[in-house]
């Protein structure tokens, strides 16, 4: 099957699109033929193995141990492992895997859930990493409530667009963070309010705000916490896409958190991100009752993927960039 590989760390130029042998699903996955995937910041931190700490925990010390780049998918269960429940042959679904982008996935079960209806295989493979790790932060971590203001940095990429709905759907009143070009699009999406950081620092401001989800990390903890309520909730990402090169990213604003978090009544929180099915399921209801649509900015074929990621990186991609396979 085709696949985009890479065997070494650096720009886009190591992604290959190669042959490899088809998955063979263990008993407790599902092979899927893909259809469609996208792209996530994830996966340009793995194809860099930036920031460079995270390659002796995660990446691999001296080359990627996952050879196959992607994470969402879209498209039909193949086959299905002899322990697998819930899923059948033919089934169009959507989830996370390693691996995606390729022609075939092979994904554990808790990690797949029934594709949306009515969203074609590209709009649902631009759900799953980032509407994901939006609704973790939102729902389970600083649990939203109706009446509460939240602000989002960085509000017009991946996770950005699914979190301003997302805040919405849970009643609260967002604030959105963003660059000029996209000031338009994120207030199409509900936020109730929209700061063009070109013009404005929100740092700076006299608005308190009682969640502050921070997609970018381009403040210090001191700057971010500045601007929520006393008990107020900060949740920090790791997910940017910036140049290279990083010793330690943005997990500097993690560590400063952790020596910070004991001794404030401030909640200071690091975003998960961890694929369920319960979770894409919560997704798919929300997507069917139109409470959270998918944006895409470009779509590229599977072959492209070396030229979507230097999209995502040098034209700062609004929203999803998705991969038809």
């Amino acid at each position: 099957m085709k696949a985009v590989t890479q065997d070494a760390y650096g720009s886009a130029d190591v992604l290959k699109v190669t042959d490899i042998d088809k998955p063979v699903p263990t008993a407790r996955q599902v092979l899927v033929r893909v259809h469609a995937s996208s792209l996530n910041a994830y996966d340009w931190h793995f194809m860099h193995g930036d920031p460079k700490l995270a390659r002796l925990a995660m990446f691999g010390p001296a080359r990627p141990k996952l050879k196959v780049r992607g994470r969402d998918f879209a498209g039909r269960v193949e086959a299905v492992g002899s322990e697998v429940k819930g899923i059948s042959l033919g089934d169009e679904v959507y989830g996370e895997a390693d691996g995606s982008f390729a022609e075939y996935v092979c994904a554990a079960e808790d990690s797949v859930a029934r594709k949306p209806a009515g969203l074609t295989f590209e709009q649902a493979a631009a759900i799953p990493l980032a509407a994901n790790t939006a609704l973790i932060g939102l729902r389970d971590l600083a649990r939203v409530t109706p009446g509460q203001t939240v602000l989002i940095n960085g509000a017009s990429g991946g996770v950005g667009t699914f979190a301003v709905q997302i805040a919405k759907a849970y009643g609260a009143e967002v604030t959105a963070v963003c660059r000029t070009r996209n000031v338009e699009m994120v207030a199409s999406l509900g936020a109730d309010h929209v700061i063009d950081y070109t013009q404005e620092n929100f740092t700076l401001g006299e608005k308190r705000y009682d969640v502050v989800l921070d997609l970018v990390g381009n403040h210090s903890l001191g700057a971010f916490r500045r601007v929520l309520t006393p008990t107020g909730t900060l949740l920090l990402s790791g997910g940017g896409v910036y140049e290279g090169g990083s010793l330690v990213g943005p997990m500097g604003l993690f560590i400063k958190r952790r020596l910070v978090a004991p001794f404030v009544r401030q909640r200071l929180l690091e975003l998960p991100a961890v694929a369920s099915r319960e979770n894409l399921t919560a997704l798919c209801e929300l997507a069917e009752a139109g409470k959270i649509a998918p944006v895409i900015d470009r779509t590229y074929a599977l072959s492209e993927v070396p030229e979507a990621m230097r999209y995502l990186v040098k034209e700062h991609a609004r929203a999803k960039v998705v991969i038809t396979v």
